[in-house]
């Protein structure tokens, strides 16, 4: 049986404190990553659209890393949006990260709220399976 093993990067451990999830759980080669939203090392919104997206994709790549792995290693990906215009946004941003071949699933969902409180505007939500 595979041991789970809880993946918290440096600056990210008043979220398993305080709000009580991991940002990653680790099983075997496999790193299924919560939910990442804009949100900067103090906990506060990055206000502006693209450096909110830029901003999560920033706080996967640092969970990825956490447990040894790289954008690269990630396999599928959900993304949840407040406001299904901002794809094509969205889409410019997640092509400067995830660029590698063959490109990983995609889920986008509209969604009323993230995160808890208004702002939000993206949550990233992935599963990197690491080389062995």
């Amino acid at each position: 049986m595979n041991e789970r093993k809880a993946i918290i990067p440096a600056g990210m451990e008043a979220v398993y404190e305080k709000i009580r999830y991991a940002p990653a759980v680790k099983v075997g080669n496999t790193v299924y990553v919560s939910g990442q939203i804009g949100r900067d090392a103090n906990m506060k919104l990055v206000e502006e659209r693209e450096a909110q997206i830029v901003q999560a994709f920033e706080n996967l790549k640092a969970v990825l890393a956490a447990a040894g792995g790289t954008l690269g290693d990630v396999v599928d990906v959900t993304t949840f949006h407040t406001d299904m215009r901002d794809l094509p946004l969205f889409m410019e941003v997640r092509d400067r990260y995830l660029n590698t071949h063959p490109l990983p699933a995609w889920t986008a969902v509209g969604a009323h709220m993230l995160g808890g409180s208004a702002g939000y505007i993206v949550e990233i939500k992935a599963v990197a399976v690491l080389a062995e």
